[in-house]
């Protein structure tokens, strides 16, 4: 009995052995040299890439980097979260790939941080496919002229200053005056318009995106909408691979020929973040201590919204980064910098903000250089004169502050002006449908509301949009299908506008 036992150890201790494969994985380890305020020196590491993964091995488990500086004797690295555990002389073992992010259709309606991490207390995210932060732009050859219009349904934009898909238009104005407001907006806007979101916060308070998520939910918007979020409490390594992290999966969405919007709020937070790691990391500072590429820092993430052409897909990431400004003091370092990146930008203005004008866009300082060409027909037929009447009323208006003594055409202009401020007048989380901004701003220009008192001007709006919903709503559906305003339906709008005003007994005589 015991002899048998005894061979069959043997033999189960020879199948081991012959079971038994060695396999050499080579691995590359380095050392800490020095850690502090979220950067650590590491040596060791002569094969080291620009933009590669490393990960710290601590007691407390791992926490990974990203090198940022490659010289001499060690690579300078940004921490991607809490360095509190790693101390001098911890093993770092480089992981040989970029740094990347998840992306896929299962980050569409989530709250993610810019690793891709969920935030939002669901299930953790399956993702198959992963994309490198860092991308080349499309070169000029993949690309086409923008043309087809992202409806914003805020009517002073889509009217003034119309943004295209693939087109990047920059929102800039100072702080609690409405650049945030506009862009969610937007994104509210492009329910049933074929556009994938991405809206990516950048030093903002958590409690602000909190409410902005919740909005967002609540309106439906979440269906397409992806938030990503490196809050005011995340170190400034998450802050500053952020916009790259969400770009990133907008260009899954564009690989697959699909329509893509994608908000940075905002620029300002992001490049204080860079100046914040380039001078830990001991980068030699340039005008207010940025450094030296930090035109390029913005540049290579707005180069990469695009319209592509068919032979590439056809797909688009349309950009609206969001700058915040001091004093209004557009002429800053940063604000100058992206406003030459940006295809146009939105300007709020405080005076116009405190006035109630709201949204407060300036539209003498605002400009779209796509223009007219992403606007659909009937929109640049009646909002040709808006823009000109618009920046008339602004110069008139100063003027007649200083004499009472005008000629009746200007007392006409100044009277029309003030019925335009007051249609462009419109409340947050309130989108407008093109069809119906069309019929409004048309009984503006036609003179068909000149004889509607200021006062009752917004009034007036809402209850004709009704009415034309109610009695001739084939004029709504003729707009939305062939995005054309027929002369047939614009007698049909006089019409029914003048209809309309027949059951008021407030008009001026």
């Amino acid at each position: 009995m015991k002899n048998n036992s005894k061979d069959f150890i043997i033999e189960q201790i020879r199948q081991r052995i012959s079971d038994f494969k060695t396999e050499l994985k080579e691995q590359n380890f380095g050392q800490v040299v020095e850690v502090s305020d979220g950067i650590a020196k590491v040596s060791g590491l002569s094969e080291a890439m620009m933009s590669e993964m490393l990960e710290f091995k601590t007691t407390a488990g791992s926490v990974y980097g990203v090198v940022l500086n490659l010289e001499e004797d060690n690579v300078g690295v940004v921490i991607l979260g809490d360095c509190s555990g790693i101390k001098e002389g911890d093993e770092v073992l480089s992981l040989k790939r970029i740094l990347e992010v998840p992306v896929g259709d299962e980050i569409i309606g989530r709250v993610v941080n810019p690793l891709g991490a969920p935030i939002d207390g669901k299930e953790n995210i399956k993702a198959d496919k992963f994309y490198p932060i860092e991308k080349i732009a499309p070169g000029v050859i993949t690309r086409q002229s923008v043309d087809e219009p992202v409806q914003t349904g805020i009517k002073s934009i889509d009217a003034m200053i119309p943004i295209g898909r693939g087109q990047r238009e920059l929102i800039i104005g100072d702080r609690q005056i409405g650049k945030t407001a506009i862009a969610i907006d937007t994104i509210i806007n492009q329910k049933g318009q074929n556009m994938k979101c991405v809206y990516v916060v950048i030093g903002q308070k958590e409690s602000k995106v909190a409410g902005i998520v919740a909005k967002l939910k609540e309106s439906g918007a979440m269906e397409y909408t992806t938030v990503v979020v490196a809050g005011a409490s995340d170190p400034s390594s998450l802050l500053y691979i952020a916009p790259y992290a969400g770009c990133a999966m907008a260009e899954y969405f564009l690989d697959k020929g699909e329509d893509v919007l994608i908000v940075y709020d905002d620029l300002s937070k992001h490049a204080v973040a860079y100046r914040e790691i380039s001078l830990l990391l001991k980068r030699p500072p340039g005008r207010e201590a940025y450094p030296g590429d930090v035109f390029y820092l913005h540049s290579r993430l707005l180069e990469r919204a695009c319209k592509l052409n068919k032979d590439f897909g056809g797909g688009s990431i349309t950009a609206l980064p969001i700058i915040e400004t001091q004093a209004g003091d557009v002429s800053a370092y940063i604000p100058t910098n992206v406003i030459s990146i940006t295809d146009g930008q939105i300007y709020l203005e405080p005076d116009l903000f405190y006035q109630g004008n709201r949204p407060a866009v300036n539209a003498g300082l605002s400009v779209s250089r796509v223009g007219s060409s992403a606007q659909i027909k009937a929109m640049k037929k009646v909002a040709g004169k808006m823009r000109l009447e618009a920046a008339q009323y602004r110069e008139l208006a100063a003027f007649a502050q200083f004499g009472s003594d005008l000629d009746e055409e200007t007392r006409n202009k100044l009277e029309r002006g003030k019925r335009l401020m007051e249609v462009l007048k419109q409340g947050q989380y309130e989108p407008m449908d093109v069809a119906e901004q069309v019929i409004v701003f048309y009984s503006l220009i036609s003179g068909l509301m000149d004889n509607i008192p200021v006062e009752k001007i917004k009034e007036f709006e809402i209850n004709l949009i009704s009415y034309i919903r109610d009695n001739v709503s084939d004029v709504l559906k003729a707009i939305k299908k062939t995005k054309i305003l027929e002369e047939s339906d614009e007698q049909k709008i006089i019409k029914a506008v003048n209809d309309y005003k027949d059951t008021l007994d407030y008009l001026i005589q």
